[in-house]
């Protein structure tokens, strides 16, 4: 196991620990649910926010056909991991499924829709590249805790704002984290498999997505065609459509026969 990579990321799980007795609690704002893109049509409202989902659906749907065909096979020689990334994939197209119920009618209660499954798509992904990158026996031990984790941070805010002390910080923690240690995973990591360059385009899109998210109005005052938050959401499924490609292109390094550890 890569000793460097390791203390790295337990070095940042700590200072994000510890990061929570110098933050105070971080309530949700309601302007959050303010969307630059409010228009209605066909009888659904805020249309372009809600339809925009549809590619995370398709992904999704995708990915699970892929893993449960005979061609899986070639770039996911361990049935244990086809698990994992069924379960992914699961979680990309459930992605959809909440984050359309709540662009439907933006509030805290159907954000907790929203917020869910992306909580458990990341972790899901995080636990992978575990495998991937420094062992697999400790990926896939880790992968369910980190599941959960990654559901609790969800419920956690969810109950804070209902006892009237809304508290961000582990959900916030929970998406940053990954977003930060998957690349330096890549980056220390040897590689099991070719094809590393696609998660790079993956992190890249997501990126990109996530500066739409933060420009969502300014995107739409220009000629109001689209919003950034609906770009968002195209974005982040090319991200997750680039980490399906990843698996059905990828082989072996080496053509060496999968290890157990690595």
């Amino acid at each position: 196991m890569p000793r460097l990579t390791v203390q790295i990321l337990v070095g940042l799980a700590i200072l994000g620990v510890v990061s929570f007795w110098f933050v105070p609690p971080i309530a949700q704002p309601q302007w959050y649910h303010d969307f630059g893109d409010k228009r209605s049509l066909l009888g659904i409202p805020n249309f372009w926010n809600v339809i925009s989902n549809l590619p995370f659906l398709f992904v999704g749907g995708w990915g699970i056909g892929y893993l449960l065909s005979d061609g899986a096979k070639a770039g996911l020689p361990d049935f244990v991991e086809r698990w994992l990334f069924l379960f992914l994939f699961a979680a990309v197209a459930l992605t959809g499924v909440g984050s359309a119920y709540y662009h439907w009618e933006p509030n805290n209660d159907r954000l907790v829709w929203d917020r869910l499954p992306l909580a458990m798509m990341f972790m899901a992904l995080f636990a992978i590249i575990i495998a991937e990158r420094v062992s697999r026996r400790i990926g896939v031990l880790l992968f369910m805790p980190l599941v959960v984790l990654g559901a609790a941070t969800v419920f956690y805010w969810h109950l804070t704002e209902l006892w009237g002390r809304g508290d961000l910080r582990p959900y916030l923690l929970g998406q940053l984290y990954p977003v930060v240690a998957i690349p330096i995973l890549l980056w220390l990591g040897p590689a099991t498999y070719t094809r590393t360059e696609n998660l790079y385009i993956a992190i890249g899109w997501y990126a990109g997505a996530k500066l739409s998210e933060f420009l969502d109005k300014e995107i739409y005052s220009v000629g109001h065609i689209v919003s950034g938050h609906t770009l968002k959401h195209i974005g982040a499924a090319v991200s997750c459509y680039m980490v399906l490609s990843w698996i059905r292109q990828r082989r072996l390094v080496g053509n060496a026969a999968f290890e157990m550890d690595h």
